[in-house]
Order: C-alpha cells, then structure tokens, then sequence
C-alpha cells in the first residue's frame, strides 16, 4: 500500500516518519491525533522486532515441545508482518527473517517427533539461541534431517520477498530484472513442489541470487545482475 512518509500531531504539531516508527501516536506528547503529510509512497515493512528471550526462558525452563505452540504464533506474526518496501526503497533479503522461517520450521519438526534426536534439539536451540540477532546457522551446522527444513523455510521467506520486489518493479520497471525475478521464483517453486528436499548449497544459491537480485535493480548495477543470473543458471 502505499503511506504518506510523514505524520504531524494535532495536537504539538510535532512531525515524525511513520516509517521509522510505524505508529499514528506522537512520539513527543504521545496524542494519537495526527494527520499524514507529505508525498506517499510504497510501504510493507511494518516496524516488527523479533524478541525470542521469552520463548528461550521457556525452553530453559521446559522442553521444545512444550514451548512450541507459543513460539510459532509469534514467528508467524512476525513473517507475515514482514516487509521489503520501507517509504519507496527496497530492502535487501536479511538473516532475521530466514532464520526465522527456519525456526518455525525446525521447531515443528522436533515437536511432531516422538523421539527427536539431540542433534535436532540443539539445532533448534541454536536458531532460538540467535535468530532475533540476525544469525543462521553455517550451511554445515545443519543436521541432515532439517535440510529440507531449511530448503522450505528459505523458499518461503525468497517467497515473501519476490511479491514485494514483484510490487517495487512495478514502480520501477526494469525488464531484465523482472525476467530474473521470474526465473528465481520459478526455482523457488521447485523447492515448494519439493516440501524443501534440495541441498543445502541450492537454498544459499536461492538467497544469493535474491541478493544479488536486490543490488542489481536498486543500483543498477548490471555485474550484480549478471551475477544473478549465473548462480541461477548453474541450478539447472
């Protein structure tokens, strides 16, 4: 949708940029009568901080599978709320969001397990331990029963990001990126079909090639776009 960048209070007639707060309420005497100013422009990242210190306690304190139910509720809401236009700019493909789609999925496969191997628990505990700090496990830190937990996890979150860059080339046409686009999300689509059984090496391909995808059209930056152009071709 697209958000006027700027509020002003009706109240002190104090203005901020509600795309760094994300909030209607007045940073200055907190009234929430404010009107937007200024010219709109696309907006999906909505201001949503991953904070996993109270799902850590509850493991600490229990076991994964207890405090699974809660943990995914608050995963989700966090990558549903996630957003890659931020007033007009597109945002590159970050970790946080990754490795909590990761999370979410590798919790939901040591809870549906009637005897998850400690390998897998302390997996799960390594995203727990680190997601909100932007930090995913190496690609050789994965135990081999979570690879496809992994591969759906990133097909979900390069998902995510593809509709809003999908949405931001509509603003900014550029067809050799868009060609790109359509070929990394055909990929991603394989690894959907696939309920994420690739290796390890084709998810980071995927991430790399959104990456690349990102500095390509934002900088128009034609090495970047060539760049990504070859990590995908070298899937087939």
């Amino acid at each position: 949708m697209e958000i006027r960048g700027e509020r002003e209070c009706k109240e002190c007639d104090h203005r901020w940029s509600y795309y760094e707060t994300g909030s209607v309420s007045c940073p200055q005497c907190g009234s929430l009568r404010s009107v937007g100013v200024g010219d709109r422009e696309r907006h999906t990242a909505t201001q949503t901080d991953l904070d996993l210190s109270a799902h850590r306690a509850a493991v600490g304190d229990g076991s994964i599978r207890d405090a699974a139910p809660a943990l995914k509720s608050d995963l989700r809401d966090y990558v549903r709320q996630t957003g890659y236009i931020r007033g007009g700019e597109l945002l590159p493909l970050g970790d946080t969001p990754l490795a909590a789609h990761e999370l979410l999925h590798a919790v939901d496969v040591v809870a549906r397990s009637n005897r998850p191997t400690d390998d897998e628990q302390l997996y799960v505990i390594t995203l727990l331990r680190r997601a909100d700090e932007g930090e995913r496990p190496a690609p050789d830190a994965v135990p081999d029963s979570m690879v496809d937990a992994r591969g759906l996890a990133y097909a979900e979150a390069i998902d995510a990001y593809c509709r809003d860059l999908s949405t931001w080339l509509d603003d900014n046409p550029n067809p050799e990126g868009r060609t790109t686009l359509e070929t990394l999300s055909n990929h991603r689509k394989r690894v959907e079909a696939l309920d994420g059984a690739v290796s390890l090496a084709e998810s980071e391909a995927l991430v790399e090639a959104a990456r690349e995808l990102h500095t390509a059209v934002v900088d128009d930056d034609l090495d970047a776009l060539a760049s990504a152009r070859d990590t995908l071709a070298a899937l087939f």
